[in-house]
C-alpha cells in the first residue's frame, strides 16, 4: 500500500519546521515509518539555494523559482517517491505552494508559477500554517540569522499569497499556530490522521 504525502506550508515564522518535526516524532512513536524532509532540500541544488539566500546577493526571481523547481524534481525522484512506494509516511516542510507564494511576492505572474508547478505531485494532506502576521514578525525577530527572503515587506506579500492559495485550494487545511505549541501540535496531528 502506498504511503501518505503530508505537506506543511506557510510563511517564514509560521512554524512549518517545528510542526513537521513534532508530527514526525509523534507518528514515529505511534509505530509509523516516517520520512521527514524539507525544501529547499539538502541535495545538490537545494544546498546551493540555501547558500545563495544567506549571502543576500541580488536574486533573479524567475531563476530562483526555476532552481526551486529543479530541487523539487530531485526531491520527488530521490526521496519522496521511493519512500511513498515503500508505504512510508512522508512529511515535507514546504513544497510547490511555496514556489507560488514566494514567486508571486517577488513579482512573478501567477500563470507562470502555476505552469512551473503543474506537474508536481500534490500532497495527500496539505496543512497551511497561518498565524496572524504580527506573530510571524515577532518570531522572525528572534532569529539569529536571516536569509534574503525574510524581509518584512516581502513577507507581507508572501502571507497574502498563502491566504489566497489556501482559500482557493479546497484540499488546504488552515491552522492558526499562534497559540500554545502543544495545542497547535495536537491540531496538526489530528488533521493529519
Amino acid at each position: 500500500m502506498p504511503g501518505t504525502f503530508i505537506v506543511l506550508e506557510g510563511p517564514d515564522g509560521a512554524g512549518t519546521t517545528k510542526h513537521s518535526k513534532l508530527l514526525a516524532d509523534r507518528l514515529t512513536r505511534e509505530g509509523r515509518a516516517v520520512v521527514l524532509t524539507f525544501e529547499p532540500t539538502d541535495g545538490p541544488i537545494g544546498s546551493e539555494i540555501r547558500r545563495d539566500l544567506h549571502t543576500h546577493k541580488p536574486i533573479d526571481p524567475l531563476a530562483l523559482q526555476k532552481r526551486f523547481c529543479e530541487d523539487r524534481a530531485w526531491h520527488l525522484r530521490e526521496v519522496i517517491e521511493p519512500a511513498l512506494a515503500r508505504g512510508e509516511t512522508v512529511i515535507s516542510d514546504r513544497s510547490f505552494h511555496s514556489t507560488i507564494a514566494y514567486g508571486e511576492a517577488l513579482g512573478l505572474p501567477h500563470e507562470t508559477l502555476r505552469a512551473m508547478t503543474k506537474d508536481f505531485r500534490r500532497p495527500d494532506i496539505l496543512l497551511v500554517l497561518l498565524p496572524p502576521f504580527s506573530v510571524l514578525g515577532e518570531r522572525m525577530g528572534k532569529r539569529e540569522a536571516h536569509d534574503a527572503l525574510e524581509k518584512r515587506d516581502l513577507q507581507k506579500k508572501v502571507y497574502a499569497a498563502y491566504q489566497r492559495l489556501a482559500a482557493e485550494d479546497p484540499s488546504a487545511i488552515v491552522i492558526d499556530t499562534s497559540g500554545p505549541l502543544e495545542e497547535a501540535a495536537e491540531r496538526v496531528a489530528r488533521l493529519s490522521a
